[in-house]
């Protein structure tokens, strides 16, 4: 897979959306760059339409991932309370 060396690292891959998360902003300004290196290594293409650098928060595969750490979408939580099922 071309993603590999970036996996578990900073990268997380699901389908055709990829997530890249850093610690700090040089590690952010380093680890877009790599992957789009990767990508155009690849043929692989995106639009960059669809990017968005230098979020501190994101909803990614019903998660929210923030500076604390990996969460379940509130949203989620309140639609499985909805059902009523206990």
């Amino acid at each position: 897979m071309y993603a590999k060396p970036y996996l578990d690292k900073f990268m997380i891959v699901f389908i055709d959306d990829i997530l890249i998360h850093s610690k700090d902003k040089k590690e952010h300004e380093e680890h877009p760059k790599a992957i789009l290196e990767l990508l155009k290594k690849e043929e692989l293409y995106a639009k960059f339409s669809n990017y968005k650098f230098w979020i501190l928060k994101v909803q990614f595969l019903a998660h929210v991932i923030n500076n604390q750490g990996i969460h379940v979408d509130p949203g989620k939580i309140e639609s499985v309370k909805d059902l009523g099922i206990s």
